[in-house]
């Protein structure tokens, strides 16, 4: 049993995992991380920092799903035959982190659901480049 460059092994028992899957479920798993923080934590606090008073494994969790997103990206990427796929991955990626960031350290006040955008776009070019863009194990960009 090989293992294709977009999948990834998952524990010694040589679970197969897509990264375009993985990606999605993140994704998907961030989203709803998002979502949920406001309304655990008003009820929690009943305060407008409701944020800010989250536990720490609480808050630990974004940077958990940036470092599997990120797992997920550069593992899909190896694998799409469609550059414009790869670059819009790794923006989605990057704003994904900065909006992550710009949650923890204030830098600016954006609209709140802002944060969801990233996560969504993510969602959706994991699906599509798992339906449409995958080129076999091994795959050589053709952006020249």
């Amino acid at each position: 049993m090989s293992i294709t460059n977009n999948q990834l092994r998952i524990s010694k028992h040589n679970i197969k995992v897509s990264s375009d899957i993985l990606g999605v479920v993140t994704s998907i798993l961030c989203l709803v991380h998002c979502l949920a923080t406001p309304l655990l934590f008003i009820a929690w606090t009943c305060s407008a920092n409701c944020c800010e008073d989250s536990p720490t494994w609480w808050r630990a969790l974004d940077y958990f799903f940036v470092i599997i997103s990120f797992m997920a990206v550069y593992r899909s990427n190896k694998t799409s035959k469609n550059p414009w796929i790869v670059t819009s991955m790794w923006i989605s990626w990057t704003a994904l982190v900065l909006v992550t960031l710009n949650e923890r350290f204030n830098w600016m006040a954006p609209p709140r659901f802002w944060i969801y955008f990233p996560a969504l776009f993510l969602i959706s070019l994991h699906l599509y480049n798992q339906k449409f863009c995958q080129c076999g194990e091994t795959c050589i960009h053709e952006i020249e």
